[in-house]
């Protein structure tokens, strides 16, 4: 299991959002009803390249950079010049651009919202961005929540799109994951109903990923110290790996990155 850190983007600054209160006019939108809904945790003037520097002296690879609605390219650009193939990127990918993220120095180009369409994939887009970009360099966001009205603690969860707004018809489940494996490189999975919360991971989004995932797989949502840290490695059986982002003190939290830094560094050790 390895820690993977993340640069997330909103008007072109460095920011961690509860997940759940994006909606799509809560970016550049002078609507000011959304913005008051939009809770963001953090906030800094620092530019993204200071965090990408930062992540390539640790040599934490196969971090990821999210653009979260528009305004955010050059910001993006800038982390990527910072460490070329050190970072992913996703936010707004489609087949017009995901080449040039790619050139422009990401190791892989994330997408969700592109490949679904009206609650289900559309193999033609995936496929089209499969010959593109190859397998080896597409990561699929399998973000996903449960349905409202739904059982809270034993429904399925399903991947959600447009700022994690819009339900698609598409489980988490172990059948789809496998299927999906044969198109990308990797898995990124937000739990969405806990992302930015610092309340605890869902134990069985996490035990389901490492029981189902044939691929690399990373789960992020709720992470708050290195004993969920230690959970997510238990209970996903060390294949799933782990992003924290609000809880870190370079964040505005508590949890030390210079920790958790230090163990993961621990894990490739024992790992090695």
């Amino acid at each position: 299991m390895k820690f993977r850190p993340c640069i997330d983007l909103h008007s072109g600054c460095v920011k961690q959002i509860v997940g759940s209160t994006l909606t799509s006019q809560s970016d550049e939108s002078e609507n000011n009803s959304a913005k008051e809904k939009l809770a963001t945790n953090f906030s800094t003037d620092l530019p993204s390249s200071e965090f990408a520097a930062m992540y390539q002296k640790d040599n934490l690879l196969g971090g990821h950079v999210i653009m979260l609605g528009p305004g955010n390219e050059e910001a993006a650009k800038s982390a990527l010049e910072a460490w070329p193939g050190g970072l992913q990127v996703g936010g707004g990918i489609t087949d017009v651009n995901a080449k040039l993220w790619l050139d422009r120095g990401a190791s892989h180009i994330i997408v969700t919202s592109f490949v679904f369409r009206n609650g289900a994939i559309d193999y033609e887009r995936l496929e089209n961005l499969v010959k593109l970009t190859t397998k080896e360099r597409l990561i699929l966001d399998l973000s996903c929540r449960r349905r409202p009205g739904e059982d809270p603690e034993n429904g399925p969860y399903y991947v959600v799109t447009d700022k994690w707004q819009k339900f698609t018809d598409f489980q988490v489940n172990s059948e789809n994951l496998k299927h999906l494996s044969k198109y990308c490189d990797e898995f990124l999975v937000h739990g969405v109903d806990v992302e930015g919360k610092q309340c605890g991971i869902l134990k069985d989004l996490v035990i389901l990923l490492g029981e189902a995932c044939p691929i690399p797989v990373t789960y992020a949502g709720g992470v708050r110290s290195l004993e969920d840290m230690d959970l997510v490695n238990e209970l996903g059986k060390g294949k799933v790996d782990c992003t924290v982002g609000s809880a870190l003190d370079i964040f505005g939290g508590a949890l030390r990155y210079d920790d958790v830094v230090a163990w993961h560094n621990k894990q490739s050790k024992e790992q090695s």
